[in-house]
């Protein structure tokens, strides 16, 4: 084995100034919180005063963001073992409480189906179209960098993980459940976890446009391989809000607005990228959070 140089030991130290490290900071500040201190005495309150086309949308984004959010906890190990071979200590640092944060999302909403009585077999609200993604196009992905760490691989990872699942069909069930309880004032417990699963979120958003952007910074070919599977993924967006539709109507949820949404989602994401390119690599690891949207 090659013998490895300990970095913080070195005259290198620690990048405390790096975008990774001030993640890492932010995440020990504002990402702990434990999912079972949450009360959820008023949300099972409003879910017995709730239709069942109101219970059946409510279960189909529950159902649907528990999924995805098992998924992200169990392919995530390959981006952080290919980041640690890489030497990229910083980067390590805070995909340590990445992984930790994506198995708390997963405890959340379990515990909120839990508290709802809702024990039962909800695969049926995951679509063909859900599956595709998390069943194919997500572990794949992930899983090409257990053989293969090349640029091009990182790149396709991290577009699907961070800026499709995270960045577009996350951020737009967010939307989906605020449009859906907060004018209602229902359920407030499913809310609160809800609005701090988007605040971790957008540190992993974070995460994945600077690796990205360090990607098309060293490898300038790489901004068009992330657009061309953006494009490639947007009719998976497209369709995974229509076959929603029907549910979305219980609580008279706007669904053009949902669309906006995800079209803007995924505009957003590539014009972000798209400044990077040019950059040169020292701008890439000095940004500042609020550069990406870090809440």
């Amino acid at each position: 084995m090659e013998k490895r140089t300990i970095l913080t030991t070195s005259s290198r130290g620690l990048q405390e100034d790096s975008l990774p490290f001030k993640l890492f900071q932010k995440a020990k500040r504002f990402g702990v919180w434990n999912p079972t201190d949450f009360d959820f005495t008023q949300d099972v309150q409003d879910w017995k005063t709730f239709t069942s086309e109101q219970k059946k949308q409510i279960l189909r984004l529950i159902s649907q963001f528990q999924g995805g959010e098992e998924a992200v906890t169990r392919d995530l190990l390959p981006l952080m073992m290919v980041i640690a071979k890489e030497g990229r200590l910083e980067e390590e640092m805070f995909l340590t409480t990445f992984l930790f944060e994506e198995a708390k999302h997963t405890e959340f909403f379990r515990l909120v189906l839990n508290a709802l009585g809702e024990k039962g077999d909800l695969s049926h609200y995951h679509t063909e179209t859900y599956n595709t993604i998390f069943n194919d196009v997500l572990p794949t992905a992930m899983a090409r960098l257990e053989h293969d760490h090349s640029p091009e691989a990182l790149a396709e990872a991290s577009t699907v993980y961070n800026m499709f699942v995270e960045g577009v069909l996350a951020e737009t069930g967010y939307f989906s459940f605020y449009q859906s309880l907060e004018k209602t004032g229902t359920m407030p417990g499913l809310l609160k976890g809800v609005g701090y699963l988007k605040k971790d979120e957008s540190r992993h958003i974070a995460y994945g446009t600077f690796l990205l952007q360090r990607l098309i910074s060293e490898h300038p070919h790489i901004f068009e391989i992330v657009s061309n599977k953006m494009e490639q993924l947007t009719p998976l967006a497209i369709q995974l809000n229509q076959e929603g539709m029907d549910n979305a109507l219980a609580f008279d949820s706007d669904y053009e607005a949902t669309m906006n949404f995800t079209m803007k989602q995924l505009s957003v994401r590539m014009e972000i990228l798209a400044r990077s390119k040019g950059k040169r690599i020292e701008e890439i690891y000095k940004q500042k959070e609020s550069d990406y949207g870090v809440v």
